[in-house]
């Protein structure tokens, strides 16, 4: 991003409250990340891996984690965590702006806790709590029964609480299991937009603590995902599925209903997971296995089939 207002060096580590080497005085014109950079950027590198690249970048002014030559007519700023100090510069600069009006609509019995944002278009139903710092952007939708917990981020016009897709086949017609229970999003969860977490249908639905979801996802009724996972764009969660801590499921997986991953487990895009999985191993394919089976499975394929023409 390009900065409204310019800030020199010595200014920006005063800010941060780190160090500098380098020319003070220069002034810093933007913000990037390391592959958008332009001359009069910053940027940041905390892996050794990549110092040369962040170096000899078009970036004049970098944040690393360790004193080091740089060239000419660049200046570094010494950081023990040089992601989380360039996030306080973004938040800085582009701090956004709270809503200047509450305009939501609310059912009985809602309990806001302290500093919340929520923002106009919201719809809360009844029986609600939302825990201190949360943000609820514009269009979100909760229904009956939910928990919010303290800084839960729900991005625009997701749903949460929507009714079980659940149906009893009789010989003309669907019935409908009528949904009863709740969804529990705990602390620092942050939700996407437009995504979908349905209530349990007699129980909880629960997005454990510091787990993240991506725009457009779904969470069926009665999902259990635990803590830190990081769920990507347009994955779908089967009803009743468990997801343990610390999981990875990357874009358009798709996982059905009943089964169990294990924690740590990684799962490669637009997998389909069919049975529970153990923990600590990562997965591709459909049905999802173990990644270098599948990767072996895939090369034995491409040969026989090279050998065909």
């Amino acid at each position: 991003m390009e900065l409204k207002t310019q800030i020199s060096v010595k200014d920006a580590a005063a800010l941060l409250g780190i160090t500098y080497k380098g020319n003070g005085d220069l002034m810093i014109t933007g913000i990037n990340e390391i592959h958008k950079v332009r001359a009069g950027d910053l940027t940041f590198v905390d892996v050794q891996k990549y110092y040369k690249k962040a170096l000899t970048s078009a970036a004049n002014f970098i944040i690393i984690n360790q004193d080091t030559e740089f060239p000419e007519g660049k200046a570094i700023l010494i950081s023990e965590d040089p992601f989380h100090d360039y996030n306080r510069l973004v938040s800085y600069f582009m701090a956004e702006e709270k809503p200047h009006h509450i305009a939501y609509s609310k059912g009985e019995n809602v309990i806001v806790g302290k500093d919340v944002q929520i923002y106009p278009g919201v719809v809360l139903g009844r029986d609600i709590s939302i825990g201190d710092g949360a943000v609820i952007y514009p269009n979100v939708v909760i229904y009956d029964n939910a928990i919010i917990g303290k800084n839960v981020i729900i991005h625009a016009n997701t749903v949460i609480g929507g009714h079980a897709y659940y149906y009893k086949n009789r010989k003309d017609h669907y019935e409908k299991l009528i949904s009863c229970g709740r969804v529990i999003l705990e602390n620092d969860v942050e939700i996407g937009a437009s995504c979908t977490i349905d209530k349990g249908v007699s129980g909880d639905t629960v997005i454990g603590e510091h787990t993240k979801l991506d725009n457009q996802v779904h969470v069926g009724h009665g999902v259990i995902i635990g803590k830190r996972c990081l769920i990507g764009a347009q994955v779908g969660i089967g009803g009743k599925a468990t997801i343990e801590d610390d999981v990875i499921l990357w874009g358009q997986t798709g996982i059905t209903k009943d089964v169990v991953i294990g924690k740590g487990a990684i799962i490669s895009a637009q997998s389909g997971v069919s049975k529970s999985l153990e923990g600590g191993k990562a997965y591709f394919g459909t049905p999802a296995q173990e990644i270098r089976k599948a990767q072996k499975e895939m090369a034995w394929v491409r040969m026989r089939s090279n050998e065909e023409k």
